[in-house]
């Protein structure tokens, strides 16, 4: 299992203690404005520089140096020789897992060479970003742009069902209207019932609203598809709450062999004795 699934993993063990308290934003509050993504004017003091800045704060100092060096070359060519500068610079960002700084980056590369992957690329990036980060106005911030990125490529391909998945996501956990991301990720499923990227999404929604049963039928679709331990946790969590405590179980040691993480195992083996009396 690699780093990045761990870290995940752990994420998924901290939060889902809240994850059922908390409504989807949006569907409380259905007197909420229009996506306001489309405001390219809305000012902000999260950009390239200040979040590169923030996140090198965070990771090894020599790899932090790497960086700025690259950022400093960067900023002094143009072109063919920026755009390969720029590929480098996103890789350092990727090796450390820190996702922020790659959307803009991959923004950047778009400016340059305004390609649907560079696009996907930015809105994917960004939304990892805000996915459980604690910072409420950066997470706002990164949730703009990664609509904004998805909208620029799907404008650049109208079909494509990742960047509908990726905009519906957003749109869902922050753009103003839920509802409409919602209706844009199951038109992904109307057209590709085995998409696992759109299953698993609404399923967590459907966790999140306390639609159990509808939960428990994406997450069993994906887990068939493409297992993970975060899936069969999720699977878990539905079943646990609709009472079928066995399959619960099942679903939760399934998590626990997948993940083969101390905290998860740990987790999971206190839900397995409290599901067990």
């Amino acid at each position: 299992m690699n780093t990045k699934q761990i870290i995940v993993i752990v994420i998924v063990v901290a939060l889902m203690g809240g994850l059922l308290a908390r409504p989807i934003k949006g569907l409380v509050d259905e007197n909420k404005g229009a996506n306001s993504s489309a405001d390219a004017t809305t000012s902000s003091a999260f950009n390239f520089q200040s979040v590169s800045e923030i996140t090198k704060q965070s990771i090894n100092a020599s790899i932090a140096q790497e960086i700025t060096a690259l950022e400093e070359k960067v900023a002094q060519t143009s072109g063919d020789e920026k755009l390969a500068l720029l590929e480098q610079l996103v890789q350092k960002w990727d090796d450390v897992a820190k996702f922020a700084p790659q959307g803009f980056v991959y923004e950047e590369m778009a400016e340059i060479s305004p390609k649907f992957e560079y696009l996907l690329k930015a809105g994917d990036a960004y939304r990892a970003a805000y996915t459980n980060l604690q910072d409420t106005a950066m997470s706002a911030e990164l949730n703009r742009l990664a609509i904004r990125s998805y909208e620029k490529a799907i404008a650049l391909d109208e079909n494509n069902l990742d960047a509908k998945t990726g905009l519906g996501a957003a749109m869902v956990t922050g753009g103003g209207n839920p509802m409409a991301g919602i209706a844009l990720l199951q038109e992904v499923v109307a057209k590709d019932p085995k998409n696992i990227n759109a299953n698993k999404t609404l399923g967590l929604f459907s966790l999140q609203s306390r639609q159990f049963d509808k939960a428990i039928e994406r997450f069993k679709t994906v887990v068939e598809l493409s297992p993970d331990a975060e899936s069969y946790f999720y699977l878990a969590t539905g079943y646990e709450n609709i009472g079928l405590k066995n399959e619960a179980i099942a679903a939760f040691q399934k998590s626990k062999e997948m993940a083969a993480d101390p905290t998860l195992s740990q987790f999971i083996d206190r839900r397995v004795e409290e599901l067990s009396k």
